[in-house]
C-alpha cells in the first residue's frame, strides 16, 4: 500500500511541475466540497423528497431529514446508519442515508427494529443486557437493534431510574452514565415509531380508512352505552381499540422524566389553516381528536398513502404519494418547503465535516514541509491554499447557517466552535501571509479541526439549530458582544498554540532558531494585542447587554468572571513583556497560560450548572477539558526547563573579539 503511494506520488510529480501542484491539488479539494451538491440520481423510492417535508419538532420548524440526522447521532454518533457493522469498510457494509432508516423506522418499525443502530460500548451495560462482548457472527459487540435490547428493557429503565434518582449527574461513573444515555437513546426511538402511525399498524392506510368510517358509529355507541342505552357493542369494541391505540401514541410525549429532559414528540401534521406553530399537532393528538368528533387532519391520509406504498414496496405508489403531499402543502406552507429544501440542501453539504478533513490535510502539508523546507516549498504553498479553502468552506456552512435561522453567526456553544473554526485560520493565513514559514498554517488548521471535532461532539447532544431562549433573543447583542468575545477567544487560543509550536519544536528538535524565537515571539505579541482588545470590548458589551436584559451591569457570574480573566490575563501578559519582567521564551511560555483561561471561560463555567450564562451544556467533556489542562500545564513546565535541555539553539552565540597584535597593532592578514 504504501510502496503504490509513494508510486503515485512520484507519478504526480513527473507529470505536474512543481508551481502547479499547489493549484491541482487545491482544486481536486474543492472538486470535493462542489461534488457534494450533486449526490447521485435516486432508482428507487424519492428518500430525499420525504426528507424534504416539513415538520415541527423542538419549537422550530426543520425537514423530517434534519430530525432523521439528529436522532441517528444521539442514537450510534453518526448521520449514516450501518446495517452491517461487523463487516470491514473493504468489505462494502451497507450504509444507508439517515432518512432511509428513519423511514423504516416511522412506516415499518418491525424493519427498524432489526437494525443495530444503538451503539453500546460499556462491557457492564452489556451484562446488564445480556449482550456479546467480542466480535461474533453478525455483530461487531458495538452495534445493537432494538430486538436485542428489548427483552432487557425493564431492567434497563428499572436501573436508569436508579441512577436518576440516587446518584447525582456529577457523581456518576462510566456505567452510570451509560445506562442513562442508552435509556434516553431507547426512549427517543420509540417516540419516533409512534409519531406518525401506530407502531403495531400493518396496513395504516386501511386501518385509517376504517377509523374514520366507524368513528360515528362508535362515537353514538359510547354516549348511549354511558347513557344506559342498547349501543353498538361491536362499533363501540372497535372505537375502544382505536383509542387504545392512539393513547399509546401519546404517551411517550406525556411521561414526566422525558418532559423533564425536554424529550417531547415531533410534529407532522401542519395546521389546516393558517401558518402557527401553535397549531401543529402529532398524529395521536389528531387522531385521539378525530375520535372525539372532530375533523380528521387533512396530512393523515396523505402519510397513511406514503407509508402504505412504502410497507407494499410500491416505488411509484410511494413516489406518487410524496409529490401528491408536496402539492397539497404547496398552497399552504410555501415558506416552509422552501426553508425545508435549503436546510436539506445544508445537511447534505457537511459543510463542516468537509472543512474538517480539508484542515487536517492543510496541517499534514505544513507539517511536511518542516522536514525539507528548501525542496519542497511548493508543500507549503498547497497548505496554505488549503486553509483558505477552509476558510471558505467553513465561511459558506456559517452564512448558509445564518439564513436558516435568520440570526448572526455565533447563537450557542456548537456555533461559536464553528466561528472559532473559522477565525483561527484567518488569523492563521495573515500570520502565513507575513512569515511565509507554515507556522501560521499549522495553528490556523490545528485549532480549526479540534474545534469542528468539538461542534461534532457538541451536535451529538440536541439540535443544533435549536431555538435560542428568551434571553438571548436579539440580533443586535448576537452580533456585537458574542461575535466579539468568540474573536477574542479564538485569538488568545492562535497566541497560545503559538506558544506550543515553540516549545515542541524548540524542545524535542534543533529546529528553532534565535530568529524563528523572535519571529514567534512577535507573531504572539500582536495575536494577544488583537485578543486584549476584542475581548475587552466584547466583555463591556456583555455587561451593558446585561444591564438591559437583567437589571445589572454585573454580577460576579462564573460566565462573567471567565470573560474577565481572559481580558486580565492577556494584559498581564503584554506588561511583563512592556516591563521587561520576561522576553521571548516567556512570552510564548505564557501564551500557553493563555489556552487555559479560554477553555476555562468557553466550556469550563458551563459546567458548573450554575449562574444565568449556564445553558445546559453537558458534564460529559469534563474529562476532555481536564486532560487539554493538564497537558497544557506540561508544556508550560517544559517551556521553563533550561535552556542547557533544549535541542534548539535558542541564544545566538556571542562571536570571539579578534585578538590584536603584539604593540597593540592590527592583526594582519594571513
Amino acid at each position: 500500500m504504501i510502496a503504490l503511494l509513494l508510486r503515485v506520488v512520484r507519478i504526480f510529480g513527473i507529470i505536474f511541475p512543481r508551481k502547479w501542484r499547489p493549484l491541482i491539488i487545491t482544486l481536486v479539494f474543492a472538486g470535493w466540497v462542489i461534488g457534494q451538491a450533486f449526490p447521485p440520481k435516486e432508482e428507487g423510492f424519492a428518500v430525499s423528497e420525504f426528507g424534504k417535508l416539513p415538520i415541527l419538532n423542538g419549537g422550530r420548524r426543520q425537514p423530517i431529514d434534519s430530525l432523521a440526522r439528529n436522532t441517528l447521532l444521539q442514537l450510534r454518533g453518526k448521520q449514516t446508519a450501518n446495517y452491517e457493522p461487523w463487516k470491514k469498510w473493504y468489505q462494502s457494509p451497507k450504509i444507508v442515508p439517515a432518512t432511509e432508516w428513519f423511514m423504516e423506522v416511522l412506516m415499518s418499525p418491525e424493519v427498524g427494529d432489526t437494525r443495530p443502530v444503538f451503539r453500546i460500548d460499556n462491557p457492564d451495560l452489556k451484562g446488564l443486557l445480556g449482550l456479546p462482548l467480542d466480535e461474533g457472527f453478525e455483530t461487531d459487540a458495538k452495534h445493537f437493534s432494538w430486538n436485542q435490547l428489548q427483552p432487557k428493557s425493564d431492567a434497563l429503565f428499572k436501573e436508569t431510574m436508579r441512577v436518576v434518582n440516587d446518584v447525582p449527574s456529577d457523581k456518576r461513573n462510566a456505567y452510570e452514565k451509560a445506562v442513562f444515555n442508552l435509556w434516553r437513546a431507547t426512549f427517543i426511538y420509540q417516540q419516533i415509531k409512534s409519531s406518525l402511525q401506530p407502531p403495531d399498524a400493518r396496513d395504516w392506510r386501511s386501518e385509517l380508512e376504517e377509523f374514520i368510517e366507524n368513528r360515528d358509529a362508535g362515537r353514538a355507541a359510547a354516549q348511549a352505552s354511558e347513557a344506559g342505552k342498547p349501543y353498538d357493542e361491536a362499533a363501540l369494541k372497535i372505537i375502544m381499540d382505536d383509542v387504545s391505540r392512539f393513547l399509546s401514541m401519546e404517551r411517550y410525549d406525556e411521561f414526566d422524566f422525558a418532559k423533564k429532559m425536554e424529550l417531547r414528540m415531533p410534529l407532522f401534521l401542519p395546521p389546516e389553516t393558517g401558518n402557527d406553530d401553535h397549531d401543529w399537532k402529532r398524529t395521536g393528538q389528531a387522531l385521539m381528536e378525530a375520535a372525539r368528533g372532530g375533523t380528521p387532519n387533512f396530512a393523515l391520509a396523505h402519510y397513511a398513502a406514503i407509508g402504505g406504498a412504502f410497507r407494499a414496496n410500491d416505488v411509484p405508489g410511494f413516489n406518487q404519494a410524496v409529490a401528491a403531499y408536496r402539492k397539497e402543502l404547496a398552497g399552504r406552507l410555501d415558506a416552509n418547503l422552501s426553508e425545508a429544501s435549503k436546510e436539506t440542501f445544508f445537511n447534505q453539504m457537511q459543510f463542516f465535516y468537509l472543512a474538517m478533513m480539508i484542515s487536517v490535510c492543510a496541517f499534514l502539508a505544513a507539517i511536511v514541509y518542516w522536514f525539507r523546507p528548501v525542496d519542497w516549498e511548493w508543500l507549503r504553498r498547497t497548505a496554505a491554499y488549503l486553509l483558505f479553502l477552509t476558510v471558505l468552506v467553513t465561511t459558506t456552512g456559517i452564512i448558509f447557517r445564518m439564513v436558516l435561522v435568520g440570526r448572526p453567526p455565533v447563537i450557542n456553544l456548537y456555533s461559536s466552535a464553528t466561528f472559532i473554526a473559522f477565525g483561527a485560520p484567518v488569523l492563521g493565513l495573515i500570520l502565513e501571509a507575513f512569515w511565509k514559514n507554515s507556522i501560521g498554517v499549522v495553528v490556523g488548521s490545528m485549532i480549526g479541526a479540534m474545534c469542528l471535532i468539538v461542534a461534532h461532539y457538541l451536535s451529538l447532544e440536541k439540535d443544533t439549530l435549536e431555538m435560542l431562549r428568551a434571553v438571548l433573543d436579539t440580533n443586535f447583542w448576537l452580533a456585537t458582544h458574542v461575535v466579539i468575545v468568540t474573536l477574542g477567544y479564538a485569538s488568545t487560543f492562535v497566541a497560545g498554540f503559538l506558544g506550543i509550536i515553540f516549545v515542541v519544536r524548540g524542545f524535542f528538535t534543533s529546529a528553532v532558531t534565535p530568529e524563528l524565537k523572535r519571529s514567534l515571539a512577535r507573531m504572539v505579541y500582536g495575536i494577544i494585542c488583537f485578543a486584549t482588545l476584542f475581548s475587552f470590548v466584547g466583555t463591556v458589551l456583555g455587561g451593558i447587554w446585561a444591564d438591559q436584559s437583567w437589571g445589572r451591569f454585573w454580577g460576579w457570574d462564573p460566565k462573567e468572571n471567565g470573560a474577565i480573566i481572559i481580558v486580565l490575563w492577556n494584559a498581564l501578559v503584554l506588561h511583563a513583556r512592556w516591563g521587561g519582567i520576561v522576553r521571548e521564551r516567556g512570552l510564548l511560555n505564557l501564551a500557553i497560560v493563555g489556552n487555559i483561561v479560554t477553555s476555562w471561560s468557553w466550556f469550563g463555567t458551563n459546567m458548573l450548572g450554575i449562574g444565568k450564562h449556564s445553558y445546559g451544556f453537558m458534564d460529559a467533556a469534563f474529562y476532555a477539558l481536564l486532560a487539554f489542562d493538564l497537558t497544557m500545564l506540561a508544556l508550560i513546565a517544559i517551556g521553563a526547563l533550561p535552556l542547557h535541555l533544549w535541542r534548539s539553539p535558542l541564544e545566538s552565540k556571542p562571536t570571539k573579539p579578534a585578538k590584536s597584535a603584539p604593540g597593540g597593532a592590527e592583526p594582519q592578514p594571513a
